[in-house]
């Protein structure tokens, strides 16, 4: 059986021996890009391998495309074989963000045409409170195997040219990903300017969650969603945040949902506001 949405401590600690299953830790701090690095080397899944957010999941920067762009797809796919990542591997992530940055790692993995993969649910949090077993080895380097080749997933993304065109017409449904202040333009200090695309609609990430940080029910997921989308096709949907990481676990919550089929705007806010010729709201 493979996942490719989410998975649950218990079946992880099952197949944590498993040739075929690839662990990811992808811990990661905005403000603080060396924490995932120092807290992996504290201590980690036996045998998760890291992956740095800004180094790994995204690729150069420019000034105009954003905080963090897409990697070039051949350097990422090479990364991921070196790992060991095959096309039966099955790749399950995680990190201490309630999903933020393991939700970018699963979105570009499903973007490359590998779609086993899925979070753990709950994340580090819920593996600790599970009894998970705990490490500081490096794993070994995996034995050489059949390569994986990517073959990028068609109508995946759009870029900030086709949201401008769109912006007025009813054939697009813009959902941004961050924090409603945020949203709203109040208390930005990520991005140099506040305020969101005209006409996006605020589901911030963490609403996809309960309490304890695993993701709700599908069935609550899919009322909510629907609620949200108010007659909009998934196929319509665009998703953004900051920078194209949070809103991939809204992606995902879709998916959950039963509703396939959305979009990602990688460059997000932090390319729509870097030219001031763009319009915003607040």
């Amino acid at each position: 059986m493979s996942y490719s949405t989410i998975v649950d401590p218990a079946t992880l600690a099952a197949h944590l021996d498993d040739p075929d299953w690839l662990l990811i830790d992808v811990r990661h701090q905005l403000a603080d890009p060396a924490h995932g690095e120092r807290v992996y080397a504290e201590g980690h899944l036996p045998g998760a391998h890291f992956l740095h957010c800004d180094r790994d999941l995204s690729g150069a920067l420019n000034g105009r495309n954003g905080r963090h762009p897409l990697p070039e797809p051949a350097l990422f796919a090479a990364r991921m074989v070196a790992l060991g990542l095959k096309t039966t591997t099955q790749v399950v992530v995680y990190d201490d963000a309630q999903g933020m940055i393991a939700g970018r790692l699963w979105w570009l993995l499903r973007y490359l045409g590998h779609e086993a993969v899925a979070l753990l649910d709950g994340g580090w949090s819920a593996w600790l409170a599970s009894g998970g077993k705990l490490e500081t080895a490096t794993p070994l380097p995996p034995v050489p195997g059949g390569a994986w080749q990517p073959s990028l997933r068609a109508n995946a993304t759009v870029d900030a040219d086709f949201v401008q065109k769109n912006l007025l017409t009813v054939d697009m449904c813009l959902i941004d990903a961050r924090a409603p202040d945020r949203y709203r333009g109040e208390n930005e200090t990520i991005d140099p300017v506040g305020g969101h695309i005209p006409g996006a609609r605020n589901r911030c990430f963490k609403d996809n969650l309960q309490a304890d940080g695993r993701f709700k029910s599908a069935a609550e997921l899919r009322g909510e969603w629907l609620a949200l989308l108010a007659g909009k096709a998934p196929a319509q949907v665009v998703h953004q945040c900051g920078s194209g990481v949070s809103a991939c676990l809204n992606l995902l919550a879709m998916d959950i949902a039963g509703l396939p089929g959305s979009r990602l705007y990688p460059g997000s806010w932090s390319e729509w506001c870097a030219d001031p010729a763009r319009p915003l709201a607040r």
